[in-house]
């Protein structure tokens, strides 16, 4: 059993031998992960000759909070997630033969593999078409877990319901949590609404182990709006390739290729200092060309929104982005609970530390994910219980609202606990 069927959830699932039934459930439709919503592109060492570098890089954006072992095996996985990719038909940018790169924020040289910008969706859709192509592999979706099945502290699979609201349990030797973020939490945040952290409510209520689900990340710059729902992201790359940030009288007020959080913190600071509700990025130093070329999307969409980035500065705001924190796992990607696994932006085996580095969180989600799926085939073992459980529905009355306090509750704790 897989909860979530973003690029984390199917990369975990497609790592998993055919002769097993595999059922991937996702609370929306399949597209409406932030998987598909990744702008930039996904990290990979180029040579042994960046090795020491990548490895710094990630560890000063993280504050040194990281796990060094964590941090070791992503990159050197990156090479082999990269090859399955492209096997899975991704289509990265290149010269010529070889691989394009490109370069983020609080990254020393160039390592990030992309495709336009919209490098997620092009990883995600193919890891999708791929899945939807296994016979083993059954995708349901607009299914909401509210429980898991478990005694003992060993997990026998899940309880939720589909978009009528009929409620059924689902047994599973196996279950992994891949449920993404929660940026449905917030107010302002480039997330989904549906993303509210269920695997964190559920992980609060069982008392399986949790990391750091106070380290929750401020993208600098998404675009300023009015309007209601989740905000559009500015690819850190467009500030890789040069583009500027700006205060209302034109001046740059921070260096942009700093990490995340020192970026966001310097706009936040410079709003307050000026009484404004948000701050200018000028592409004005990137090429016309270039532009409609790497950023077509983010070009349509400020279009779109009364804005041409090839003549004048956007308007940019600080809003929640990714979630560092989550439940905690090993290098193999287990939770303290037994066989139960959690992958992708609702676990946390220390990569990021306090702070993520750009596109590490796509090579992150796919090579634990790949290792939960090996980890759990390599120790495989059937559950003495499979059959179904009888699902009292009306113990689960009210339960979206229950769960999102509970979650926000414990952040504002750990958040405290750390002042």
């Amino acid at each position: 059993m897989i909860v979530g069927c973003g690029a984390a959830g199917l990369y975990c699932a497609l790592n998993l031998p055919e002769d097993k039934k595999v059922t991937v459930v996702t609370k929306n439709e399949a597209p409406k992960s932030d998987s598909f919503l990744a702008q930039g592109g996904i990290c990979v060492l180029r040579d042994e000759t960046d090795y020491d570098a990548f490895y710094e890089d990630t560890m000063k954006a993280g504050h040194y909070e990281n796990n060094p072992d964590s941090v070791h095996i992503m990159i050197h996985c990156s090479k082999e997630v990269i090859s399955d990719l492209v096997s899975f038909g991704v289509r990265f940018e290149k010269n010529g033969e070889s691989f394009q790169y490109t370069r983020e924020g609080a990254h020393s040289k160039p390592r990030i593999l992309f495709h336009e910008d919209e490098t997620g969706k092009e990883i995600t859709s193919h890891l999708l078409e791929s899945a939807r192509n296994r016979k083993n592999i059954t995708l349901i979706e607009n299914f909401t877990m509210v429980d898991l099945i478990c005694h003992d502290n060993i997990c026998k699979g899940i309880v939720g319901h589909d978009a009528d609201g009929k409620y059924i349990s689902i047994s599973a030797d196996y279950t992994v949590l891949a449920t993404g973020g929660i940026g449905g939490l917030f107010k302002h945040s480039t997330n989904y609404r549906h993303l509210t952290g269920d695997a964190l409510a559920l992980a609060l209520k069982y008392n399986i182990k949790l990391q750091h689900i106070d380290y929750i990340q401020i993208h600098p710059t998404t675009l300023y709006t009015k309007k209601s729902g989740r905000e559009f992201l500015i690819s850190e790359s467009v500030r890789g390739e040069g583009a500027i940030l700006l205060n209302s009288k034109g001046e740059r007020f921070v260096n942009e290729l700093l990490p995340r959080d020192v970026v966001a913190n310097a706009i936040f600071d410079e709003m307050k200092k000026e009484g404004s509700e948000h701050v200018w990025l000028s592409m004005a130093p990137i090429p016309e060309d270039e532009i409609k070329t790497h950023f077509p999307n983010i070009y349509e969409h400020c279009l779109e929104e009364g804005y041409d980035v090839t003549r004048e500065p956007i308007p940019v705001v600080p809003s929640q982005h990714y979630f560092m924190g989550g439940i905690d796992v090993d290098r193999y990607s287990k939770t303290s609970m037994d066989r139960l696994y959690a992958v992708g932006e609702t676990a946390c085996n220390g990569v990021h530390g306090r702070n993520r580095l750009a596109s590490n969180s796509l090579l992150e989600s796919l090579v634990f994910a790949k290792r939960a799926a090996v980890h759990i085939i390599n120790n495989y073992s059937a559950s003495e219980q499979t059959e179904e459980v009888a699902v009292d529905a009306l113990q689960y009355e009210g339960y979206a609202e229950k769960y999102k306090k509970m979650v926000l509750e414990a952040i504002e704790k750990e958040r405290h606990s750390h002042e």
